[in-house]
């Protein structure tokens, strides 16, 4: 399957958060939309990072006596790995497993399309697995259509 197949099922745009906002409104923004990381955009709208719940789990951890301070910028992630709508999942996949990252932004000409998640790839893979399981119950019953 294609990244750009898996967006089309997507029913919400992709939620940014700026670099200046501070660490409790990203928590805010986590929570209330139920996610578990916030692509960063500039001032023009372009993506300038990736901040994640556990970027923010790390930076409370680390100063426990004074977190609401901190900015998104200081936590987020800036050496992004990225991926096109016509990437296919198991690319994204691989993407993921090397990097030891769960989310990868889709970028179509300079413009942010999208977010794939270590869970958008799983559903991905098991659709694919329950065609593939569908067809070899077929052929081994021989209602196939081959």
């Amino acid at each position: 399957m294609l990244v750009k197949e898996q967006l089309k099922t997507r029913k919400k745009n992709v939620i940014t958060i700026t670099p200046e906002a501070g660490i409790i409104e990203a928590m805010d923004v986590l929570i209330s939309n139920e996610i578990s990381c916030l692509p960063v955009s500039g001032k023009s709208g372009e993506l300038v990072g990736i901040v994640s719940d556990k970027d923010i789990f790390k930076a409370i951890f680390e100063h426990q006596d004074g977190f609401s301070g901190i900015k998104v910028r200081e936590l987020m992630v800036t050496n992004l790995i990225i991926g096109v709508p016509d990437d296919e999942i198991d690319y994204i996949a691989g993407l993921m497993t090397k990097n030891y990252i769960r989310h990868v932004p889709i970028m179509d000409q300079q413009k942010l399309v999208g977010l794939i998640s270590s869970g958008d790839v799983v559903k991905c893979q098991q659709k694919r697995m329950e065609i593939e399981n569908r067809y070899l119950k077929m052929y081994m019953e021989g209602t196939h259509l081959g």
